[in-house]
């Protein structure tokens, strides 16, 4: 991490610390596995999705997303890297900003993680978030202001990922969202050591008891908790899911 880096998110950690965190982050430990989980009121709370700013620049690290709310008043409460992405940092399933699609709906099955189906959607609409898979998400046709496609889904309606392995030998860092039925509840989730997908998808559903659940990536899991005095660093990320709050 470079001194510029350094010193940038040391900055915006103070000041993060300075107001109330709405976002309630805790450390928590499942079958010997240790995760970070940040649970949001999507009723109440305002998150939005984040790839370019203003000028068509990638934003790619929480501090920039941070200093790109500050004309607005605003300030960034709560981040996660949110979905996969190609080189160029562009998402490679469906992206909804602001209700404006920058990529369509990847229905079918692919390579590597995201084309593992069933993967899924994190829809973020009028007072409510959900985790809903890809097909389901077609038929409903949800109202969503932003949305992004990730894969694969690491619970579905209570129960785990099929092509999930009780002794995959496939171990990483690994983040993601998990919602409720109502979805008043999004719980964002990163394993603090490296965990398999069935590990993972075990602590949502016996863990935190939800019933839909999201991987967003691997290895390259980042997310930014002023609660918890974190605000991981590296290179560039592609979509970011953020809380945005008032900046007094």
């Amino acid at each position: 991490m470079t001194l510029k880096i350094r010193a940038a998110l040391a900055l915006v950690l103070a000041w993060a610390a300075s107001g109330a965190v709405a976002v309630q982050c805790a450390d928590r430990v499942h079958e010997g596995q240790s995760y970070t989980i940040c649970e949001v009121d999507a009723t109440q709370e305002e998150m939005r999705l984040f790839l370019k700013d203003g000028s068509g620049k990638l934003l790619g690290q929480f501090f920039t997303v941070d200093s790109a709310l500050k004309p607005e008043g605003k300030r960034l409460g709560f981040a996660m890297n949110a979905g996969m992405y190609h080189e160029d940092r562009s998402p490679v399933g469906h992206y909804l900003e602001d209700g404006e699609e920058l990529m369509r709906v990847i229905p079918n099955a692919g390579p590597g993680n995201f084309g593992l189906l069933p993967n899924g959607v994190f829809c973020i609409g009028e007072g409510r978030a959900d985790v809903i898979e890809t097909m389901r998400f077609l038929d409903e046709k949800p109202q969503c202001k932003y949305a992004t496609q990730s894969g694969p889904m690491l619970v579905i309606d209570g129960k785990l990922h099929p092509r999930f392995l009780v002794d995959s030998d496939s171990r990483y860092v690994r983040n993601g969202v998990a919602t409720s039925e109502d979805g008043t509840r999004a719980v964002f989730v990163i394993s603090n050591g490296r965990v398999t997908f069935h590990e993972m998808g075990m602590f949502v559903r016996d863990g935190l008891k939800l019933p839909q659940a999201l991987y967003f990536d691997g290895n390259v899991s980042r997310i930014y908790a002023p609660d918890l005095n974190r605000a991981d660093a590296g290179f560039l990320l592609g979509p970011i899911v953020g809380v945005v709050e008032a900046a007094d």
